[in-house]
C-alpha cells in the first residue's frame, strides 16, 4: 500500500492538476503492479475516481447520511466510488470514539480504514479497533524532509509489534518526511507493509519520476 495525500497544497489546487497527479500514480501502479492511493481534496474525490479506482478520503465525518449539512459522511461518498479514508491524521484528530465508530462504518460499508496515529501507544490501542491499516507519524517528522525510518527507526518496528499483539488483522504503514525511494525501502525493511507520503511527491519536481523512485522501492522489497 502506498498512499499519497495531496492535503490542501496549492501544487494540487486545480482539477486539471489533481487529475495530472492522480494519473501519473494510476500508471506507475499498473506498471509495477504496486497499489498506489490517492487522497484529494474532499471536493475533487468523485473526480479523480473517473481516473483511479483507488480514490480515498482525507477525512470522513462521523455525522450519519440525511439531515447533516456540510458534513461529509462514507454512506454517500461510498456511492461515487471512493473506497476508503484516513481517520485521525495528526492535522485532523478526532476522539476515540470517533475513530471506533468510523472504522467500524467503513468495515461495513466494505471500504478501506488507515488510521493514523503519533506514537507507538497508539498503534497498539487504535489497533483493538481492526482497522485495516494503522499509519504512524511522528508529528514533528511530518513535512520535514527527514524520513522515520532513518530518524527513528525503533518507532517503526516497535509499532510492528504492537500492532500484531492487538490483532492479526491490521497492517502497518509508516510516514513522516518521506522523500526518496530510500526512505521507502528502509520503512519496509524494517516491517512496514507500506506508506503514507504528502510532500515527498506533491511538491516534487516531476510527479512521475518521483512515483516510481517509491514503487520501485517496493519491488525491490
Amino acid at each position: 500500500m502506498f498512499v499519497i495525500n495531496f492535503k490542501n497544497y496549492d501544487e494540487i489546487a486545480t482539477s486539471t492538476k489533481s487529475t495530472r497527479l492522480t494519473k501519473s500514480a494510476a500508471k506507475i501502479a499498473k506498471k509495477h503492479g504496486v497499489k498506489i492511493v490517492v487522497c484529494p481534496p474532499q471536493h475533487m474525490m468523485s473526480e479523480m475516481t473517473h481516473v483511479s479506482a483507488n480514490v480515498f478520503a482525507q477525512h470522513l465525518d462521523s455525522s450519519k447520511a440525511g439531515s447533516t449539512t456540510g458534513f461529509v459522511v462514507p454512506e454517500i461518498v461510498k456511492k461515487s466510488r471512493v473506497a476508503g479514508s484516513l481517520i485521525n491524521h495528526s492535522e485532523h484528530r478526532i476522539p476515540s470514539n470517533e475513530i471506533e465508530d468510523m472504522v467500524n462504518r467503513l468495515r461495513e460499508l466494505g471500504m478501506t480504514s488507515i488510521v493514523c496515529v503519533q506514537d507507538v501507544n497508539e498503534a497498539w490501542m487504535y489497533s483493538k479497533f481492526n482497522p485495516d491499516y494503522i499509519a504512524i507519524e511522528p508529528p514533528e517528522l511530518i513535512g520535514s524532509g527527514k524520513a522515520v525510518s532513518k530518524e527513528k527507526p525503533e518507532v517503526i518496528t516497535e509499532a510492528v509489534k504492537a500492532v500484531k499483539n492487538a490483532n492479526n488483522s491490521t497492517q502497518l504503514l509508516c510516514g513522516a518526511g518521506i522523500v526518496s525511494g530510500e526512505d521507502v525501502y528502509q520503512a519496509l525493511k524494517l516491517g512496514a507493509k507500506g506508506i503514507l507520503v504528502a510532500s515527498g511527491i506533491v511538491k516534487a519536481m516531476d510527479w512521475e519520476k518521483a512515483i516510481e523512485e517509491f514503487a520501485l522501492a517496493f519491488t525491490k522489497k
